[in-house]
């Protein structure tokens, strides 16, 4: 995993980057994974805190977390010429260290199949059994925070 020095990793309210996070998880999810377009924005969003991966001036990906949801981690989207050079690990961090730093004990996310040994490197546990969530198959994840 390359960690570029050039990434940030900024806090932002969902409203005024309402555009750029949708932008970035309808590439990824809609157009890519095929994930109907009307599951892709959802209520939550207003309530959750959303994370925007920067390089330069591109915007490259995004995750959220719900506290109300108990830690829930959610939408986790980096683009796909930007992937693999440790920018989703920066974006989970960011979300794990603030839902920490707000006393959560403990964070949780539904992680796609295909993508259990990235969770599996940032310590995450399965719990349960295989589902399907949007077409697609998941496995519920937790983290204990330290």
């Amino acid at each position: 995993m390359i960690y570029s020095p050039d990434v940030r990793i900024l806090a932002v309210d969902f409203q005024p980057w309402a555009k750029i996070l949708a932008d970035i998880r309808m590439e990824v999810f809609v157009a890519e994974q095929g994930v109907p377009e009307a599951l892709e924005m959802d209520d939550r969003d207003g309530a959750c805190r959303h994370f925007l991966a920067t390089v330069g001036e591109a915007f490259v990906g995004t995750v959220r977390l719900d506290v109300a949801q108990e830690g829930k981690i959610g939408r986790l989207a980096v683009r796909r010429e930007w992937r693999q050079q440790g920018i989703g690990s920066q974006l989970m961090m960011a979300a794990q260290e603030t839902a920490k730093g707000l006393g959560l004990s403990r964070v949780w996310c539904h992680a796609q199949t295909q993508a259990l040994p990235f969770y599996w490197r940032l310590g995450y546990q399965a719990e349960g059994e295989e589902f399907v969530e949007a077409g697609i198959s998941h496995y519920h994840l937790s983290l204990q925070l330290s």
